[in-house]
């Protein structure tokens, strides 16, 4: 299940920093605008506990965990929506990512130049939010009249509901609101996914501190916090020089005593990832045994029979039933014989909903 997180922010705000520190892939970090002209991809592990847990039972010939993409995508100024600096390619890359990072810088440094003079991010913030909304303004525009003539025209229920749905963002973006902020019905939301509108995107906000900063934030972070109060949107604390240097340690117990001496109990860097992983609305079950034991990444509500499908599309179109370990079971007595003989598996069929860190085993024929 291939889903991505695009990384946005203007210019210098540490994008590329961070980017380095979640993926193998280096993107070229530099103090210049547009170090980062075509969007690098790296395919991001997801940390889990669980798994880990799973391969110290079972101690496997094979591990694989879930993952997530992360999209460095270049940074952006004001006037992209017209086609200024990178506009035109920024706003095409965010198009295509399922949700958004979106990293502001919240330390001073004299020796990295800021694309506006100052640090603000809450300006930096607006400067995106603006380009992003009269964007999405000009999609409107652009697919009003149509839409409103079907509704009229062959009575398509459909188009007038999404004419509603139009006025209700359109009303939201003249007012400096981003689509995601406006309530929707079950209805609305569902016609709504067709306009593809990049604020409608679930987003974190990062804010990149310095060190002395990165446990309690400073004013800068809580500029953004208060800014983004109505947003429901997550906030992270996260100094990307840190995570920088926590990368170039070799062994976890370096990485573990540097995170403590900072007053830390997890890289900032892990946090991120699962924070993106959730706002994804992605979920995990495992799979267990000596040959390999797996995190498999779901959309959460999926059933059983759709969770199948991920393994292989044979497990789907033959399901039968689906035996499921909860995990706690599974750490408790130490394995799948076990929890059998104990009788904690549980036989579900096709209406289970899939709970997150289930262990799966899927009978299938075909």
């Amino acid at each position: 299940m291939s889903l991505q997180c695009g990384i946005v922010g203007l210019p210098n705000v540490g994008k590329s920093t961070l980017f380095n520190c979640l993926s193998n892939a280096k993107a070229q970090a530099a103090n210049f605008p547009f170090c980062t002209i075509e969007p690098n991809v790296g395919v991001i592990t997801v940390p889990d506990e669980r798994l880990a847990k799973l391969v110290e039972i079972e101690r496997p010939a094979s591990v694989v965990p879930a993952t997530v993409e992360i999209v460095d995508i270049a940074g952006l100024v004001r006037g992209a929506s017209k086609g200024e600096g990178l506009g035109n390619k920024f706003l095409a890359d965010i198009r295509n990512c399922d949700a958004i990072i979106h990293v502001l810088r919240c330390f001073e440094d004299d020796n990295i130049t800021h694309v506006d003079g100052t640090v603000d991010p809450v300006r930096d913030k607006l400067t995106i939010d603006t380009e992003l909304q009269f964007k999405d303004l000009e999609t409107i525009e652009n697919r009003y009249d149509k839409e409103v003539k079907k509704g009229k025209a062959g009575g398509d229920a459909r188009a007038r509901k999404l004419v509603e749905v139009m006025d209700l963002y359109k009303a939201a973006l003249l007012e400096g609101r981003s689509a995601r902020t406006v309530p929707l019905d079950e209805g609305q939301a569902e016609v709504a996914r067709d306009l593809m509108l990049l604020t409608t995107k679930p987003v974190i906000y990062v804010c990149n501190v310095d060190e002395a900063s990165v446990v309690n934030g400073n004013k800068y972070s809580e500029a953004v916090r208060e800014a983004v109060k109505d947003e429901h949107a997550e906030v992270l604390l996260i100094g990307a020089g840190i995570e920088a240097d926590i990368a170039e340690l070799e062994t976890y117990e370096e990485k573990q005593m540097f995170l403590e001496d900072l007053g830390l109990k997890e890289s900032g860097v892990n946090r991120l990832i699962k924070a993106a992983y959730r706002l994804l609305g992605l979920q995990t079950f495992l799979t267990a045994g000596p040959k390999e034991c797996r995190a498999w990444t779901f959309k959460r509500g999926m059933k059983a029979p759709q969770t199948a499908g991920i393994i292989h599309s044979d497990f789907e179109r033959g399901f039968i039933r689906a035996e499921v370990i909860k995990y706690e079971d599974y750490v408790a007595l130490g394995s799948e014989a076990k929890c059998r003989e104990a009788g904690k598996i549980a036989v579900e069929g096709k209406d289970y909903v899939v709970q997150d860190g289930d262990i799966m085993h899927f009978r299938f024929n075909v």
